[in-house]
């Protein structure tokens, strides 16, 4: 070989290797910073667990076993009491769910909105009245007994508890956990983390404990209803805005609560169609998409009263009066809204009739979420979207009317959801603690249904496999808050546990966590406010 082709090998084979080198190195700085963004990812028992396949191409074994992990921590909930176990006439909540059942498969459909309404009459939209008809011609084949037209009411047969448990967990496996799946899988892809992180992100949002507590403990479908809006979720942040807008209306049709979720959803698409110019044929298509979806859920049972119009409207304005039942009042039970904590020192319903604070409710509300409106609107950001929907859903939870302590679940989900899209230990402390809230203000409700083992193990556990008590932002003033919390949270507990509340003041205890609860909340709500202003400032 001529000497000058012997250099310009050596020359060749010098400059690969040093690009080898950078390369390496440029890859090793990038997965440091990743490391330095996920704080403790490297350090929870979680990751530790999965460390296995940190390897792997793909995390497909990691999805299962976080999965089968997330099914025993249902399971276990299921095998406690539920909402209403032995506390006749009216039962609780799984009765209520059963009895809706019982109704859907014997009744027509003309009837369901209303038949006996004063015991457990159907509250929720078309598509939960759809689910339960499935469920109870399921349930009815398996032992007809279970769904009697009256005579079954009160029923709690253990296997009637086996059958309405797996219909939750069923349900779960086929509508929230694929779209949480789905959802984290897309976000970490666009923030260029490793897969790893993808399965550390889908355990710790599947690991919320107040959604396990109350869909598996206290007995619910909430997970369809949220299921449904991730859907939505995801397809508008890919763009699928039809797809989107369509699951939007299935969750509503479902829940009415994912009423919370409407108006930062309706500000980001009225804004992608109106900037930076108008796009008339994009909002057509929404807009048929929508009432399209409408008119397909309601149809069937709209059209079986067979009285044409008359008929059809009476139908309608049924349905309406029994989703938004403005007559029960301001709130149910204790809940940690401004509305239950102001009345501890002002009596609200002794000052004003209930159409006054239903307008002062509605006012509260419309000021509390307006500026996300607004924000999403004048900046539709894909990164904003996320913080809007959660600073809505505070807003309602906070602020609206006729609130149960169990809608908390719906500020929780876009919130935890972060834990995704926002890996950062600053941003991730305030969840956490936010979650571990959420569940405390579950306390009153989990007590009254015997739920108090679950209630302890699931928090536990659940922040034991993410370390989530250890992660605390960097400001002194959220350390302050996040410690001073948690220690009043502590101290609730173990005063309740000592001293009984005076006789004088039988839900002193209660009171104290309601308003322990309502002030985090408020202060998480202005947090919230914050990131939702950087996002939509963001040059993305």
């Amino acid at each position: 070989m001529p000497p000058s082709e012997v250099s310009t090998t050596s020359g060749s084979t010098e400059t690969t290797l040093k690009s080898e080198i950078l390369s390496t190195a440029e890859a090793e700085s990038k997965s440091s910073t990743i490391g330095q963004q996920i704080g403790t990812d490297d350090e929870t028992p979680l990751s530790v667990f999965l460390s296995p396949f940190k390897g792997a191409r793909t995390q497909w074994v990691a999805r299962q076993v976080i999965i089968m992990i997330c099914l025993l921590f249902r399971l276990g909930v299921g095998l406690g009491p539920y909402s209403g176990f032995n506390d006749s006439p009216m039962h609780g909540d799984f009765e209520a769910q059963r009895h809706w059942m019982e109704i859907t498969y014997h009744l027509p459909m003309k009837d369901w909105y209303w038949y006996d309404l004063q015991y457990w009459g159907l509250d929720y939209p078309p598509l939960t009245a759809y689910h339960s008809w499935v469920l109870g011609a399921i349930g009815s084949k398996v032992k007809p007994s279970w769904f009697e037209l009256d005579t079954s009411r009160g029923c709690e047969d253990v296997n009637l508890k086996s059958y309405m448990r797996n219909t939750v967990l069923i349900s779960e496996l086929l509508i929230y956990i694929p779209a949480v799946s789905v959802f984290v899988r897309w976000t970490i892809k666009n923030q260029k983390l490793s897969p790893l992180h993808q399965s550390i992100a889908s355990a710790a949002i599947l690991l919320q404990p107040a959604l396990m507590l109350v869909d598996h403990g206290h007995f619910q479908y909430n997970a369809v209803m949220l299921g449904l809006a991730l859907i939505s979720i995801t397809n508008i942040l890919n763009d699928k805005l039809v797809v989107g807008s369509v699951f939007f209306v299935l969750s509503l049709c479902f829940k009415q609560m994912a009423l919370y979720y409407s108006i930062p959803i309706f500000a980001y698409l009225l804004g992608i169609c109106l900037f930076p110019r108008l796009n008339l044929p994009r909002f057509i298509s929404l807009a048929v998409s929508v009432l399209t979806t409408f008119a397909l859920v309601l149809a069937p049972i709209v059209l079986s009263s067979g009285d044409g119009l008359k008929g059809a409207y009476r139908q309608v304005l049924q349905i309406l009066i029994r989703i938004f039942p403005f007559a029960r009042g301001l709130w149910e039970d204790k809940v940690a809204n401004f509305w239950c904590t102001f009345n501890t020192f002002v009596k609200l319903k002794h000052l004003y009739s209930a159409d006054t604070l239903q307008r002062f409710s509605l006012v509260a509300t419309l000021v509390s979420v307006l500026p996300a409106f607004f924000m999403l609107l004048i900046y539709p950001r894909k990164k904003a979207l996320i913080w809007g929907v959660s600073a809505s859903a505070w807003g309602f939870f906070l602020f609206s009317f006729q609130v149960h302590e169990k809608s908390i679940l719906l500020p929780l989900l876009p919130v935890t959801l972060q834990l995704a899209a926002e890996p950062g230990v600053n941003v991730q402390s305030y969840i956490y603690w936010i979650n571990n809230v959420a569940v405390f203000s579950l306390w009153p409700l989990l007590k009254r249904d015997r739920l108090v083992l679950q209630y302890f193990a699931v928090s536990f556990l659940a922040n034991w496999l993410m370390a989530s008590f250890t992660k605390l932002p960097d400001a002194l003033l959220g350390k302050l808050v996040i410690t001073m919390s948690y220690a009043g949270i502590a101290l609730l507990h173990v005063v309740e546990f000592l001293i009984e509340p005076p006789a004088r003041y039988p839900d002193l205890w209660v009171i104290c966590n309601t308003t322990l609860s309502f002030g985090c909340f408020t202060i998480f709500l202005f947090w919230n406010y914050i990131q939702l202003y950087k996002a939509c400032r963001a040059k993305v």
